[in-house]
């Protein structure tokens, strides 16, 4: 990541810093890895860590309905009903001991309680809607097409301009990051990459607030909800540093990767994680050597499931696909394009196609929320 600092610092790490009044501003280290990962130094007005009431936890775990799986499966996104509660708004479709893939349609603002995710780094596409992410590192306003990056621990609230919300979300147990293969040993974006520094947009606009009360901060961790209620407001920063905090990046910012004849899904990985990876399938011009085929050829997914969620424009390889809609091809066998869409796709200079695609490289597990937008015998739309 880009090293990033907002408000005022002292001029060392873990001296004195004080308030003018002669009281010591509050350090707090929010780092990943112990002590060895992405961290970023806070310097609160007051203390993080006065907890005045605790509540009874509340499970978050989803119904499982299939615990393995190896049928194709094509959900209808958009039938997810909106909810008012952005934690009830929350439906994961897919999942394994890596990640939970979902999606969420918030018809309200975050404004009765802050929102911790201590369980994962995640991941926010936002497919409808737009608005600003507030945290403690300040502001990060959002629309149409953007991913929002949000670390394991922060507390944020999502504020919509509208009713009309959609939202993708991963979260990850492992950190999520752009790909290795993109960067230097400097970190240093390399002249390859789709995209680099200059796509990335920081925290801007930081939230000093010096407030005393009862802030509600609902903690995920182990598949629960902690209500937690402090006494200071969690947005009183007067100053941060580092490498660790939310960020966005637009897939209209992602630069696509073109050749003569087709190159595989690789030159369109945007994001990495621990045994998954997430691509961006983006308007770009078709392969251009006389002979070629721009749609895909029949693969097998031997040793990942793909997961496609489908944003906007006709996708290339795909039947009667809408936007919204997800499909799912297990691991161990071969899938391809449906029928016509290889001759279809010959002569053809260029696709608007707009897609998310997720490649977890350990099978998922199929949610009963998932199967109730499933349609029905999918896995026939290969017949001629």
């Amino acid at each position: 990541m880009i090293y990033h600092k907002l408000g005022r610092l002292p001029h060392k790490r873990h001296v004195q810093f004080r308030k003018p009044n002669g009281e010591l501003y509050h350090e707090e280290l929010f780092g990943k890895e112990g002590f060895s990962g992405h961290a970023s130094l806070l310097y609160h007005l007051h203390p993080p860590t006065v907890l005045l009431k605790m509540e009874q936890p509340q499970s978050v775990k989803p119904e499982i309905a299939r615990e393995v799986n190896m049928e194709p499966l094509n959900l209808k996104g958009f039938d997810i009903a909106p909810e008012g509660d952005y934690i009830k708004s929350r439906k994961v479709l897919f999942l394994n001991n890596d990640l939970w893939i979902g999606l969420m349609a918030p018809s309200k603002s975050m404004d009765a309680y802050f929102y911790r995710n201590s369980d994962a780094d995640e991941m926010l596409f936002i497919h409808k809607g737009h608005g600003i992410l507030h945290s403690p590192f300040g502001q990060l306003p959002f629309q149409y097409g953007d991913y929002l990056i949000i670390p394991k621990g922060t507390i944020y609230q999502l504020e919509f301009e509208g009713t009309d919300n959609m939202i993708l979300f991963i979260e990850s147990k492992s950190s999520i990051r752009f790909p290795k293969r993109y960067h230097n040993e400097f970190g240093q974006f390399l002249e390859h990459s789709p995209f680099c520094e200059r796509d990335i947009r920081l925290p801007q606009n930081l939230e000093s607030h010096e407030e005393e009360g009862q802030f509600v901060i609902k903690t995920k961790k182990h598949g629960m909800i902690y209500p937690y209620t402090y006494k200071y407001h969690p947005f009183d920063l007067v100053g941060w540093d580092g490498y660790n905090y939310p960020y966005a990046f637009s897939i209209f910012d992602f630069e696509p990767i073109t050749g003569r004849i087709h190159l595989p899904p690789p030159i369109h990985q945007t994001f990495e994680g621990q045994n998954f990876v997430v691509c961006s399938f983006v308007p770009r011009l078709y392969d251009y050597h006389p002979d070629s085929i721009p749609a895909p050829y029949h693969h097998s997914n031997i040793d990942s499931d793909e997961i496609l969620y489908y944003v906007d424009g006709d996708f290339m390889s795909r039947n009667n696909i809408r936007p919204g809609q997800f499909t799912l091809h297990p691991g161990g066998i071969p899938h391809g394009p449906h029928p016509g869409a290889i001759e279809r796709s010959i002569g053809k200079k260029g696709t608007e196609e707009l897609a998310v695609m997720i490649d977890p490289f350990n099978p998922v597990s199929i949610t009963k929320e998932a199967m109730e937008i499933a349609i029905d015998d999918y896995y026939k739309a290969w017949h001629f």
